[in-house]
């Protein structure tokens, strides 16, 4: 293990999670969740940990579990308006444990920054909703409407058994989500400095071109994948597919692999494959997208195939109260206000924003997540929950 600056021994990182976690519930429960080694799309016992929380607050608990994934639905309230806070329990894997500073399931602080698979991304996150939860209710315990807490343990993984399951149950049964805080890393240099207010769609293809294999020292006897898949790529790469807007850069579209050939260096391969990804502004859908690149493949005569993937189409949550409550909030515990972004990769927001719910995620600086030695900075999640609980309030307090 590699040892950090203040790894001299055991009960020097210890002690300071013993006193930073007497004095902050949110940091303790965070050091909880991070201990449970849920790499996607195991839940190690997390979404039972916050259902055992909750319980005392009159939230009901319900376990939905959809083949091997855990999905914990957690609601104070049966009337509306309903605010969901949004996270997942699951994380990447490690990678090497002997990278690490300290083990990646074991937290450790060392100079106020809280190290562990998940800080960051997202347990941190869920542990200052459930405080300000508990902190809301205990000051407002007559609130209106309702406050859930939903978290899956299939954010990191295919999204196939998660929060779109999860969704499509609580539609069948008529509960209508009016405003939805996700919990991901939104920030970028300091807490607070950004907020996602949408995102960008991901359409993802495979696509095999076929030729005709042969000797290269007879080219005129076949017809090689790799040049008609050379030439389309190109064309794809150059397209303008849009200039962007406000709040989208514009769609993007970029070749992640491609492979072809025997082995051998005197053969025209019989095929050739790419896999590609377009990421995408609310100009386009996926339908739009298939049109022009299906379109482009019989401009140049190539007999292939391409098997489509959609993770999500885009959303964008226009200004409404969700948007003004996280304004409000992060300049209320910061001093400064956020940039609306639509930046970064995809999450589950996806799947709650066709509902016509109002969409936002706001959580920690995203720098380390996913990488050895992923960390926050411990102080954050008292403020992140301060955050959060000024959004209930400022919703359901009312």
């Amino acid at each position: 293990m590699r040892a950090g600056p203040a790894d001299a021994g055991c009960p020097r990182t210890i002690a300071p999670i013993i006193a930073a976690m007497s004095e902050s519930p949110t940091l303790e429960l965070a050091c909880g969740l991070i201990r449970c080694a849920s790499v996607t799309p195991d839940d190690a016992g997390c979404q039972s940990m916050l259902a055992d929380r909750l319980a005392p607050l009159g939230f009901r608990a319900e376990s939905m579990r959809f083949e091997d994934v855990d999905n914990l639905w957690a609601r104070r309230g049966g009337d509306g308006p309903l605010l969901v806070l949004l996270g997942h329990t699951d994380v990447v894997p490690t990678g090497p444990p002997d990278d690490w500073s300290s083990p990646p399931f074991e937290p450790t602080i060392r100079d106020g920054i809280l190290y562990g698979r998940g800080a960051a991304d997202m347990k941190g996150s869920i542990a200052a909703m459930v405080t300000a939860i508990e902190r809301f209710v205990e000051r407002h315990p007559e609130h209106r409407g309702s406050v859930a807490l939903l978290v899956t343990s299939d954010e990191e993984g295919p999204s196939v058994n998660g929060i779109r399951r999860v969704i499509e149950t609580l539609g069948r049964r008529g509960e209508h989500i009016d405003w939805c805080l996700v919990g991901e890393p939104s920030s970028t240099d300091r807490l607070g400095d950004t907020v996602r207010i949408g995102r960008r769609g991901s359409l993802n293809g495979t696509m095999v071109v076929r030729g005709i294999q042969g000797h290269v020292a007879y080219p005129h006897l076949a017809r090689n994948p790799v040049h008609d898949l050379a030439r389309l790529l190109a064309k794809l790469a150059d397209t303008v597919w849009d200039e962007g807007g406000e709040h989208f850069p514009p769609t993007s579209f970029q070749v992640s692999n491609v492979t072809a050939g025997t082995g051998a260096d005197n053969v025209i391969p019989g095929q050739a494959e790419a896999v590609f990804n377009f990421r995408f502004s609310t100009r386009h859908d996926r339908d739009s997208l298939v049109a022009e690149v299906e379109s482009a493949c019989r401009g140049f005569g190539l007999d292939c195939d391409i098997d489509w993937r959609l993770s999500g189409e885009p959303f964008l949550t226009k200004p409404g109260r969700l948007i003004e409550a996280v304004g409000s909030a992060v300049v209320s515990v910061v001093g400064y206000r956020p940039e609306l972004s639509t930046a970064g990769g995809t999450s589950d927001g996806r799947f709650v924003a066709p509902t016509g719910a109002e969409v936002v995620e706001l959580g920690p600086v995203n720098a380390s997540i996913h990488s050895i030695d992923e960390h926050v900075l411990a102080a954050d999640l008292d403020r992140l929950s301060d955050m959060y609980e000024r959004v209930i309030t400022d919703l359901l307090a009312g």
